[in-house]
């Protein structure tokens, strides 16, 4: 009862429990399963398996024709249906689920069945929305799911992309008549004229609650509200295919919706919303509650804590800067390789990219040491920065435009824009490095938050790396939430960012650009030392003697020490 009282007060009306008592002026029904609805209002209702709940709607009024009744819930199945005993063609089954009512003349009375597939009572809301005549009926025209009309979105995701499909809408008609056929032509007089508004909607990030779910679908499920409150992704014209295709953003909410509207006569109608979470509630490892593995922790912690002493030390430790570029440019496209080729699991995937990682570093800075070429080092810095600066560009909504979803377009301009910063800085490339240092340095730091704590900025690596593993990724919109978290680590980063590089311009402004060549330098040292009789160094014995030498010494720690004096007896 407790619960019920808190749900109720969250949500801001009446819980109706599915068998037995209501409460806070519900009128208790005797049979204990009746749910009586008013129009457009929406209704917290407890679902169980064994009793359904019996929706009802009295007094509806002449002048509308068609309803649509809904149920949703976070993560249990509900059944709908139009009969006590549910069949395929009457009755749906899912977390958002509707049914669409064709009223007859003089019917003033509604009745749905739901009940819900888990054994423990399942918190689900319910409303009935109501159209006219002149209103497009949403799945009016429906030829590939069970229902004869079907206002559905359905819904699929995977980890990289979320697919949502429904049936196309047909024209609305009064009470009593036929509907209009769904092929009987492509003019301006047939349903070739609607057209379908696809809308997103983003619940608060890092925020799983029933409630909060529920107080949020019902801002997408009316036409007006759903305009008010939505974002607008795309028009699908009759012509085009009726499904639609969005990154898939794994522990944070989003709820889907589709508009269908009638340009002759200027009416609309909402079908079904849909949410997902793009997880598992019910995995007891890398479910929605805990999705960033301990391999996934640890890797960038141990990146993000190289990449904060780069932020702020990289130019004047050289080398170590060299590492960390080396590094990640060496393990992106290992990993981009290995997944390719490979059907290996995720964690042995990411040790041998660390190891991958590691071997590029250390081969990065010796190639400086060896040949000591500041042109090729800082050729391979500029790039690093470019790709994190295109991908900066694709992360914005200019990344949806349509003519971004061929991939010649979107890797011909991805690359000249990623190819633009080492050329704009070959004339100073000690700023073009400090630069790399901050914001590179600094976005490490990002991501290694986004292991902890859900932040739409880490999308901006992730992806360019999505788009690179999968083929058919440029067809998802790839619009992200910009809440308070990720304005919080927004200002994380540019702060660091602004710091290093600020700090490292002061610091190195009187030193000389770049060190001098570690190879010739070691060479005249050697030459110098080979010469000079008198350079204490010169008497250094080599190394061999050396080793042989600190051996020796080791080996003296474990003997034992012999006792002083005669061995012999004294002779008198």
């Amino acid at each position: 009862q407790l619960y019920r009282r808190w749900t109720e007060f969250l949500a801001g009306s009446p819980v109706q429990r599915g068998c037995g008592v209501s409460f806070y002026g519900d009128t208790e029904d005797p049979s204990g399963c009746l749910l009586e609805l008013s129009l457009g209002k929406f209704r917290n209702v407890l679902l169980n398996q064994t009793n359904p709940v019996e929706a009802v709607i009295r007094n509806i009024a002449s002048n509308v024709t068609v309803i649509i009744f809904q149920v949703h819930s976070q993560q249990s199945d509900v059944v709908i249906s139009f009969d006590k005993n549910p069949s395929t063609n009457s009755s749906g089954t899912g977390v958002d689920r509707g049914l669409i009512s064709i009223l007859r003349p003089q019917q003033t009375v509604c009745t749905w069945y739901l009940r819900s597939l888990d054994a423990n009572q399942v918190l689900s809301t319910a409303i009935s929305m109501p159209y006219m005549e002149k209103d497009p009926i949403p799945g009016g025209c429906n030829l590939e799911f069970d229902l004869e009309v079907d206002p559905n979105i359905y819904l699929d995701y995977t980890l990289v992309d979320v697919r949502i499909k429904f049936a196309p809408a047909n024209l609305g008609y009064m009470r009593g008549a036929n509907p209009p056929s769904c092929d009987s032509g492509t003019g301006q007089n047939s349903r070739w004229r609607l057209r379908y508004d696809v809308y997103q909607y983003f619940l608060p990030e890092n925020n799983l609650s029933e409630m909060v779910l529920m107080s949020h679908l019902r801002k997408m499920s009316e036409v007006q509200s759903i305009k008010a409150n939505g974002v607008k992704m795309l028009t699908v014209t009759s012509d085009d295919k009726t499904d639609v295709y969005f990154s898939s953003l794994p522990g944070q909410g989003v709820i889907y919706n589709v508009i269908v509207w009638d340009p002759l006569w200027n009416t609309s109608a909402a079908y079904v919303p849909v949410h997902t979470y793009a997880c598992s509630f019910a995995d007891l490892v890398d479910n929605c509650s805990s999705l960033s593995k301990l391999s996934t922790k640890i890797f960038f912690t141990a990146l993000a804590v190289l990449g904060l002493f780069t932020c702020f030390f990289g130019h004047r430790f050289w080398k170590t800067d060299l590492f960390f570029m080396g590094f990640i440019v060496t393990g992106f496209f290992f990993f981009v390789f290995i997944t390719r080729v490979t059907s290996l699991g995720y964690d042995v995937r990411l040790v041998l990219t660390a190891v991958a990682g590691i071997t590029g570093g250390i081969l990065l800075v010796a190639s400086w040491w060896r040949f000591g070429s500041v042109l090729l080092c800082m050729l391979i810095i500029g790039l690093v920065l470019g790709f994190l600066f295109s991908s900066m560009v694709f992360f914005t909504p200019l990344g949806d435009y349509r003519v971004f979803r061929d991939d010649v377009v979107f890797w011909v301009t991805f690359s000249s824009v990623a190819l633009m910063i080492p050329v704009l800085f070959v004339g100073c490339p000690r700023i073009l490095n400090i630069l790399a240092c901050g914001i590179v340095g600094s976005y490490s730091v990002v991501l290694a938050i986004a292991c902890y704590v859900y932040t739409s900025l880490a999308y901006i690596a992730l992806d360019l790396l999505r788009r690179i593993l999968n083929d058919y990724f440029s067809r998802a919109y790839t619009n992200v939430p910009f809440q308070t978290n990720d304005f919080i680590v927004l200002a994380v980063w540019l702060m660091l960012a602004l710091s290093g590089v600020t700090v490292q311009l002061r610091r190195e402004r009187s030193e000389v650009p770049f060190p001098p060549h570690p190879y010739l330098t070691w060479k005249r040292e050697r030459e110098r030392r080979s010469t000079n009789v008198l350079d204490p160094s010169h008497h250094i014995p080599p190394l061999r003697e050396r080793i042989h030498g600190k051996l020796l010494q080791i080996k003296e720690l474990f003997q034992k020490e012999q006792p002083a004096g005669e061995r012999t007896p004294l002779l008198l």
